[in-house]
């Protein structure tokens, strides 16, 4: 008899035992089914992400609000450079520096516009174009001030 009681004993404690690892399995399963749609959610906000940062390389320039004048935004040069996103100001200035021998003054690139090159005045936002186009990776600014293209 004593024998029949210790396997009654065993078969409660392994029935015990086996509802507690049911319980476990189920809770594991539920985590596996978050963690599975968490990882759907992420997958689609990266593909989103990226939807959205091709579309961006591929628009033009938005106009943006700056002491309340508008400006337009210069993009970043990328690996794929689209000069289309530039405005045509901005594209014919590095028409001209493509189109010159070697590294161009502002001067220059102000004579080829039409500017008044002997006023001063009207060649510094020439000049603030183009070390915006040199900032921006368009272009190459030298230290003596001269401006090359980027291959």
């Amino acid at each position: 008899m004593q024998e029949l009681e210790r396997i009654t004993a065993r078969r409660s404690e392994l029935d015990t035992r086996a509802e507690e690892l049911a319980k476990q399995l189920q809770e594991v399963q539920a985590e596996r089914e978050e963690l599975l749609i968490a990882e759907r959610v992420l997958n689609r906000l990266a593909e989103q992400d990226r939807a959205a940062a091709e579309a961006a390389a591929t628009v033009a320039p938005t106009p943006a609000r700056v002491a309340g004048r508008a400006v337009l935004l210069i993009p970043h040069r990328s690996e794929n450079p689209d000069e289309a996103a530039l405005p045509a100001d901005y594209r014919k200035i590095l028409a001209i520096v493509r189109a010159a021998d070697g590294p161009v003054q502002v001067r220059a690139v102000g004579e080829e516009l039409g500017l008044q090159v002997t006023v001063r005045g009207k060649l510094e936002p020439l000049r603030a174009k183009m070390t915006k186009l040199a900032d921006r990776g368009w272009l190459r600014k030298r230290g003596d001030g001269r401006f090359t293209a980027r291959s």
